[in-house]
């Protein structure tokens, strides 16, 4: 599968997806993908930045305006275009997986498995979402009435950051230890525990194992980090916020918080004659 799948590269789409059509990069600029196990030139993609954005937020703000398709388009019927793209991944899973195999070496399983049923997961998760993103009544003081809205903000750039490979200059190369290495130390109180963790910068998820439930409470309240696993580890799923305290990520990603990066909240107020609370 995966031969078959190299030696027909050249009949995937590589330009850029915006306004749902395919586009040449602004700057014209391809990068190069390599196979790392073989080290063998798979294709060339092409390379989009800033001005590539721009593109797609104004395709964004077109879709945006009163009156288009998109705007005026049922929230229910979003979550069913969402439903459609996960049929489309989930028909598709095994090319997928093959090509994110392929294209950063990563096991086929682990893709396979893991990566694209999470992709799947997720779409479904947040069809189900579409129409039930709304906002409250607020009873304010005096005569009005107020209500709020939660709108979306539009297209996202978000960049994924790169490091150069093998820099020694990297904090994480001399504060982390990789690999199977687990650092192991005694401790006399439950404060001490909680002082060690919590002494450094960053906060991504700890795990706790007791029998106590007190101790499993309370040191999950004092852990400074955004996941918290008593009794097991990893133990990750669509619905739960993914995310960290202090340098381990801002917002969070996955379950109903993530809904919170990607909309604003606006609040209207009207004037009534006769309030009636």
């Amino acid at each position: 599968m995966g031969g078959y799948i190299t030696q027909s590269l050249s009949l995937f789409h590589h330009q850029v997806f915006i306004g749902n059509e395919w586009h040449e990069s602004c700057s014209g600029r391809k990068i190069p993908v390599y196979n790392p196990t073989t080290e063998k030139l798979l294709c060339e993609v092409e390379e989009a930045d800033s001005d590539d954005v721009d593109k797609a937020v104004r395709s964004a703000r077109a879709a945006f305006q009163m009156g288009s398709p998109w705007r005026s388009m049922d929230a229910s019927d979003r979550g069913h275009l969402l439903n459609r793209l996960a049929d489309l991944v989930e028909r598709d899973r095994l090319l997928l997986a093959t090509l994110e195999a392929l294209n950063c070496g990563k096991v086929f399983l682990v893709a396979y498995f893991v990566d694209l049923m999470a992709t799947i997961k997720t779409l479904r998760y947040y069809s189900g979402w579409a129409d039930k993103i709304h906002g409250k009544t607020i009873p304010v003081d005096g005569e009005y009435f107020t209500y709020t809205r939660h709108e979306p903000i539009g297209v996202c750039g978000q960049i994924i950051p790169v490091s150069e490979i093998n820099t020694k200059g990297w904090q994480t190369f001399n504060f982390y230890i990789f690999g199977p290495v687990q650092q192991i130390m005694c401790f006399h109180s439950i404060s001490e525990v909680i002082q060690r963790a919590n002494a450094t910068q960053y906060g991504l998820a700890a795990g706790v194992f007791t029998n106590d439930i007190n101790k499993a409470l309370t040191v999950s309240s004092a852990l400074q980090a955004g996941m918290i696993w008593v009794n097991c580890y990893n133990a990750m799923s669509i619905q739960c916020p993914f995310g960290g305290f202090k340098m381990s990520g801002n917002g969070r990603e996955l379950g109903e918080y993530a809904l919170q990066e990607y909309t604003e909240i606006k609040a209207v107020t009207i004037r009534i004659s006769q309030k009636s609370s």
